[in-house]
């Protein structure tokens, strides 16, 4: 049963949301909940995964920005963070993986191997991630500290709230769209990574 002075604090506060009301647009609504809220796939295969560790710390805290909740299904996530050397026979599966993301999504690309290759100008290394996939947030170093990588992800929080065109994602097409990516048997798997080894399209 409710005291007197209970209702009369429910009433006030019904009477209180009665006299103000918020009004923006539905699209700066949802732009405000996806960019505070975040759900990364950290893809770590070298030193940026370790750097990337102390940014999810408390030190640095990852979790200010509402990008805490670390997925590690790409079913469950909508930033992809590419921290690490990316190898050719790595990038069928990056590419694997961005498909099944959910939309929309969102690539942060971590360090110089990630960006570029770093300094790894040979046939096995992938010159960069965004050979394969559309990339939003460049972010360099080697590694790059965790205040660079905040800073990527503050920017990519400002890109979301202004609505900033992405052509680059708009425009892409998966570069094994009849290959390992569909099929998904060994033999495609091999014959898809040979081809690239190879150099052939």
């Amino acid at each position: 049963m409710n005291s007197p002075t209970n209702s009369q604090a429910t009433q006030s506060a019904d009477d209180l949301s009665r006299s103000f009301a918020i009004t923006t647009k539905l699209d700066a609504l949802v732009a405000w909940g996806q960019r505070n809220a975040m759900w990364p796939l950290p893809y770590g295969t070298a030193c940026c995964g370790i750097e990337l560790m102390s940014v999810m710390g408390p030190k640095y805290d990852l979790a200010r920005f509402g990008a805490e909740v670390v997925r590690f299904s790409p079913r469950q996530a909508d930033l992809l963070l590419v921290a690490g050397t990316i190898t050719e026979k790595m990038a069928p599966i990056l590419v694997r993986i961005y498909e099944q993301m959910l939309e929309p999504k969102y690539v942060l690309s971590m360090g110089a191997c990630a960006s570029s290759g770093g300094f790894y100008r040979a046939y096995h290394v992938l010159q960069g991630a965004d050979k394969v996939i559309p990339v939003d947030v460049y972010v360099p170093g080697c590694p790059p500290t965790p205040e660079a990588v905040l800073d990527g992800v503050m920017t990519l929080q400002k890109m979301i709230k202004d609505h900033t065109p992405r052509p680059w994602k708009d425009n892409w097409v998966s570069p094994y769209t009849t290959g390992a990516i569909q099929a998904g048997t060994p033999d495609d798997v091999k014959a898809v990574t040979s081809k690239l080894q190879l150099g052939r399209p």
